[in-house]
């Protein structure tokens, strides 16, 4: 590569336009006697080279308050260019554009820089290329695809009717050709515009792609991330005002915002394509770990931003395709840390499915579902409906319920409850039947009352897994039991009847029983990460009622009975959510303080030791704005005391771009000598557990990252992932740990002030029925000592 010498200096406009030095090899090797005289001015250090379109290098010292624009009009005008200074632009070595925000950034780093094309110039050749649809598109596309993320460069193809082109070609292309088009298609949507006005019938085309299972792996893997952002891209969730409004009907969007698609649309879409789903659940036993990721990702989203009109139909569909199998395969044979993530937000997202079918009302007139489940219920129990001698009929009490009125016994469990007494009966409709006959021939007292047991095992079992409400998981490990909550119950139910006839119970010794029930769920259910289902098995089928009941009796004496009752229990999940909302306050509080972090070497697959860079400094300040829109960062060589605000963070990171917070992801730089990293002989990288990256929903990271303690690394990573839409799950043992505690201080401070007041605690509260009319009025008490 030939080098011009040269030294200019570039100026603001209003000083010289432009002043250097040319020098030919032959006049620097020779000697200049003026040069030595003490009175001449040394010559500058040049601090940039550029390379220029021919291969030639001038070296250059860049005023840093100069714009963009002048530096290369300068530029141009001191290596003699005739065409217009506007067709160019300046690019780093890493193909990064120079804009006005980063230009002082690479002053200061002395980045080597090149004079290229401009985002215009850019955007007219390549719309014009994929105009042409010659032999050289699969090159275009590749170049689309990298360069599209640019801010400058998309508004000029934007301008240029470049997406109505990229999308013609998704829609009549194939193979490389459609995985190009699809993939520039999803780095474009990664901004926040530009992409509003996408088409239902766009839409259909990505779902299409999807639902053949004959696609290639590199076409899926785009395509379901354009769906996913799609979904995710929903009115109700949109940055502003109006996520501050309290009504159920989508906010109005402003012209140009791509919140206008979401669930809905998408769904409407999904439905066209019966086999959509199915395929996605399948692909989640991929060999390839990222079309794997990509599936699971799908599905989180979906199930997050699944809206009332369809949600019932969608869970419904989920649950008959048996995705919770498919993801407690995934837990055994995941891979990548990615992965991890993506099965905990699953969990965070069955917890919150299961808690809004526990306070679901069952409604027995429903027609297509609740009727047509107790209906199912009834039938396979095959006993009569006698005629009750108070009037009515005697019915649903032959099963075990205490009334005729299912909404009323169903009220603590809800649908929930109704779902898993089917499924129940399903596992064996001869034995249901079977067991409703023997309670039936025995006298009233001894009878056990199947369906109430079933209420109450689903009762348990949602005590023991948290299911308290929307948005509070703080489970840290893999809970494959929990995703298997209809042969838990099942197994726990069975587990019921069999004490209740080993403990020869009447029907005052119910809550006896459940109380067994509830002490063999916490033994069976335990460390249920690492723990064998044949062991759970033979917990509950084959532990005996004396070894039961004594393990239980040395439990009571460690713990007081009280803390079993329905009202106990019912607070316990009131506090829990008060201490999960006072432990995320307090998180999203430390992320506005900001912290320092150690930049890290990202352990990607992707990521190889001949790419990797060491960063240009080595320590980054982060911290949230007051908005939580933006986290504001610095990066620096030297720690030193940042002042409040944001004045001394210059760069930022979009929160809403985080798709993930990996962690155990990245390692630190070893010593390294100039710019590429100097591996040292033997040298092993291994992550360190303090380690979390940002991560997009293409899978490229926005930051690796190594807090400095245990502390901060929670304070982080549970903090960001409680920024999320629901609320995300929490990573840490940290946060687990203060959540619990939290509840259980308040607990027992209630119960304190309950003993001090020598105020009984009831086993239950029971609601009477609801008024029969409307014709009634609250009235007002008034205190009559004045």
């Amino acid at each position: 590569m030939s080098s011009t010498h040269l030294s200019p200096t570039l100026a603001p406009p209003s000083s010289s336009s432009l002043s250097h030095t040319a020098r030919t090899p032959s006049q620097s090797q020779s000697p200049n006697p003026a040069s030595s005289s003490p009175s001449t001015k040394p010559r500058l250090v040049p601090t940039n080279s550029v390379t220029l379109q021919d291969g030639s290098t001038v070296r250059v010292r860049i005023e840093a308050t100069l714009a963009v624009e002048d530096v290369v009009r300068q530029l141009c005008i001191s290596v003699k260019i005739k065409e217009p200074p506007n067709w160019y632009a300046l690019r780093d070595e890493n193909e990064e554009l120079v804009t006005n925000e980063n230009l002082k950034k690479k002053i200061k780093q002395k980045v080597n820089l090149k004079l290229v094309n401009s985002p215009a110039r850019e955007a007219e050749d390549i719309v014009n290329k994929l105009r042409a649809r010659d032999n050289r598109l699969g090159i275009t596309l590749t170049s689309l695809r990298k360069i599209i993320r640019e801010e400058q460069f998309a508004e000029e193809f934007l301008n240029r009717d470049g997406l109505h082109e990229l999308i013609t070609i998704i829609n009549t292309s194939q193979g490389n050709t459609l995985a190009y088009a699809l993939t520039a298609m999803q780095n474009l949507m990664e901004l926040d515009h530009g992409w509003s006005e996408l088409s239902d019938a766009f839409i259909l085309r990505v779902v299409q792609i999807l639902s053949s299972p004959s696609s290639l792996i590199n076409v899926c893997r785009p395509a379901t991330a354009i769906l996913k952002k799609l979904v995710e891209a929903d009115p109700m969730v949109a940055p502003g005002p109006q996520m501050a409004s309290s009504s159920t009907a989508p906010p109005t969007q402003p012209p140009g915002s791509v919140y206008r698609f979401g669930f809905e649309v998408v769904y409407e879409q999904m439905r066209k394509e019966q086999k959509l789903l199915e395929t996605v659940v399948n692909r989640l036993g991929s060999a390839d770990t990222t079309m794997a990721l990509y599936s699971m990702m799908l599905i989180n989203s979906l199930l997050a931003h699944a809206g009332d009109a369809r949600w019932e139909e969608f869970v419904g569909e989920m649950e008959r395709l048996n995705v919770r199998k498919a993801v407690i395969r995934l837990m055994s044979s995941h891979t990548i840390e990615d992965l991890t993530s993506c099965i905990l937000d699953f969990q965070a997202n069955m917890v919150r499915v299961t808690y809004r079918k526990k306070i679901t009302l069952v409604e027995p007139e429903h027609e297509h579902g609740h009727f047509k489940a107790l209906n199912y219920v009834w039938a396979n129990s095959r006993v009569r409906e006698d005629p009750d001698p108070e009037g009515g009929t005697f019915k649903w009490r032959r099963l075990g319920f205490d009334s005729e009125d299912l909404t009323q016994e169903f009220n603590a469990v809800g649908v929930l409850g109704l779902d898993c007494l089917k499924h129940f009966v399903e596992q064996d409709p001869d034995f249901f039947a079977k067991v409703i006959q023997e309670q039936l021939s025995r006298p009233p007292e001894r009878r056990c009352p199947v369906a109430k047991a079933s209420n109450e095992v689903v009762d348990l079992l949602s005590e023991h897994w948290a299911i308290f409400g929307p948005g509070y998981s703080t489970s840290t490990t893999f809970q494959p039991f929990f995703l298997n909550f209809y042969k838990v119950h099942h197994l726990a139910t069975n587990f019921f009847l069999r004490m209740w006839n080993e403990s020869a119970a009447t029907s005052g010794d119910f809550p006896r029983v459940a109380a067994l029930v509830r002490s063999q769920v916490k033994v069976a259910l335990r460390t249920e990460n690492v723990r064998a289902w044949h062991e759970v098995e033979a917990d509950f089928n084959e532990r005996e009622y004396q070894a039961v009941r004594d393990r239980q009796m040395r439990e009571l004496e460690l713990e007081d009975d009280v803390m079993g009752k329905v009202p106990i229990r019912n607070m316990r999940a009131k506090l829990y959510k008060e201490s999960f909302e006072f432990v995320r306050q307090q998180r999203v509080h430390c992320l506005m303080q900001g912290a320092w972090f150690m930049n890290a070497m990202s352990l990607a697959p992707n990521a190889s030791r001949e790419t990797i860079r060491k960063p240009s400094r080595r320590w980054r300040f982060m911290r949230l704005d007051p908005n939580m829109k933006y986290i504001h960062f610095v990066d620096e060589q030297v720690k030193f005391d940042v002042r409040n605000g944001i004045e001394d963070l210059p760069d930022r990171i979009d929160v809403s771009l985080i798709n993930e917070v990996a962690t155990g992801t990245c390692a630190p730089f070893p010593q390294a000598r100039g710019a590429d990293i100097d591996f040292p002989v033997g040298y092993q990288t291994a992550a360190s557990p303090l380690s979390f990256s940002l991560i997009t929903t293409s899978g490229s990271s926005l930051a690796d990252l190594i807090a400095p303690d245990q502390s901060r690394w929670a304070d982080w990573v549970d903090g960001l992932g409680m920024l999320r839409r629901g609320g995300g799950h929490v990573t840490s043992d940290e946060t687990t740990m203060f959540v619990q505690a939290l509840t259980e201080i308040g607990l027992k401070i209630r119960l304190l002030n309950l003993s001090g007041d020598k105020a009984e605690i009831p086993s239950g509260i029971h609601a009477s029925h609801p008024p029969a009319n409307s014709d009634f009025f609250f009235s007002e008490l008034y205190d009559t000592q004045g």
